[in-house]
């Protein structure tokens, strides 16, 4: 079912054929314009197609409130921003590089890690100018997609690519943004008294800072743990949180998630592809989508399985094995861990090699896999029959509430 017509930001409308996506052809529908949804609108043109894109919002970023982002930069040894211009994916937002980052222990006793290129990327995401959210859509118009605003998508019968983002909350962000006159930094802390089984970061870049605490558990008490975030990073990095702005959001880690139903083809966390261990999923969001498109306009549906299992399943297996181990280390063990991470004259390098120890993945991962699925909470989308982009089929059976 399609909502009724929105805001349209195009230069021009595709003419229909059966073939999707094709020259010439209908336009591959996109649910969801965020990362993963205009990366496949993006690589469905420059494979010369035609791409739709639904939003439901009435913009892209409006998740978001300006809030700071870290575009990892360690799982490949390409770098991020190369990776995303050859994807056609022009990095026309505003990024800072940052190659230090210090992590606190609940002592109070910080590590500092340096990286010998760029560990990550700050960017801002949301509706207002400069922000990655803003800049993919940019080259997304300008590579003739077509963005429709205020349109909420529950099917697409015809097939297409599912990018909406998560649907299920592994874990949650509570956080404030704010004005600052101190210098740019980035910093964490790793306690379950403020993050619990996750962590908590503050990020001040060029005049403004994003203070979050990101928890895998305990969600009811969120403000409890973003009060002591706060006094944390006042008390030990002197910047004071004034006039701020909250947010927050959730996320979905799922690596097992299907990639495909019928003809649809799930893209970023909507197919949950994102880092287990510390929440990085733009760089995945985007691959995925590029892969997708790719795949849907060529015809080769399955394709796209096969490329996600060859260039992202292992960075998510990884990450999964990497965040039950970093668990079962327990609060000594983890110090241990960052006072070794900081003795490293190339942190990138270090974090580089534990995603691609895969002997270690290998052997562990078919346990932390079982551990998951003794969770109560399933994928959402379990029926191969069914078009909803988000099946609700299953929950209006059991006559649960869908939101």
């Amino acid at each position: 079912m399609f909502a009724a017509r929105g805001l349209v930001e195009t230069v021009k409308e595709p003419p229909s054929s059966q073939n999707a996506g094709a020259p010439g052809g209908s336009p591959v529908s996109i649910v969801g314009a965020g990362p993963a949804g205009l990366a496949a609108a993006i690589a469905v043109t420059r494979a010369g197609g035609t791409a739709r894109v639904f939003e439901q919002h009435g913009d892209v970023g409006g998740r978001f409130h300006g809030d700071f982002q870290g575009l990892e930069n360690w799982t490949s040894r390409t770098d991020i921003l190369d990776e995303l211009t050859a994807m056609g994916v022009e990095p026309r937002f505003d990024h800072t590089p940052f190659k230090e980052f210090v992590v606190f222990d609940l002592r109070g006793r910080d590590y500092v890690c340096r990286s010998a290129r760029p560990l990550f990327y700050i960017v801002r995401r949301g509706a207002e100018p400069g922000t990655l959210d803003q800049g993919l859509k940019a080259v997304a118009i300008e590579q003739g997609v077509e963005v429709r605003f205020n349109e909420r998508v529950e099917s697409l019968p015809e097939g297409g690519i599912v990018a909406h983002g998560p649907r299920r909350a592994d874990g949650i962000v509570v956080g404030q943004v704010f004005d600052t006159d101190a210098p740019n930094g980035a910093f964490g802390i790793v306690s379950n008294d403020i993050a619990p089984y996750g962590y908590a970061y503050l990020l001040v870049c060029n005049g403004r800072a994003t203070l979050a605490t990101c928890m895998f558990a305990d969600f009811h008490n969120e403000r409890k743990y973003l009060d002591r975030a706060s006094r944390f990073f006042e008390q030990h990095v002197g910047v004071r949180v004034e006039q701020a702005r909250p947010f927050g959001g959730f996320g979905n880690f799922a690596p097992d998630t299907p990639l495909r139903r019928g003809r649809l083809l799930y893209a970023g966390e909507a197919a949950g592809l994102q880092d287990a261990l510390f929440g990085f999923g733009m760089r995945l969001a985007m691959l995925s989508g590029h892969l997708a498109g790719k795949a849907i306009v060529r015809g080769q549906a399955e394709s796209y399985e096969v490329a996600v299992a060859k260039r992202i399943t292992p960075l998510l297996k990884a990450s999964a094995t990497n965040r039950y181990l970093f668990e079962l280390l327990g609060a000594r063990g983890q110090r241990y861990l960052m006072r070794w991470a900081s003795r490293s004259d190339d942190i990138g390098g270090w974090f580089h090699r534990n995603y691609y120890a895969r002997g270690r993945t290998r052997l562990l991962y078919p346990w932390v896999r079982w551990r998951r699925s003794r969770q109560p909470i399933q994928p959402a989308h379990v029926r191969e029959d069914c078009d909803c982009t988000w099946c609700r089929c299953q929950h209006e059976q059991q006559g649960l509430a869908v939101t």
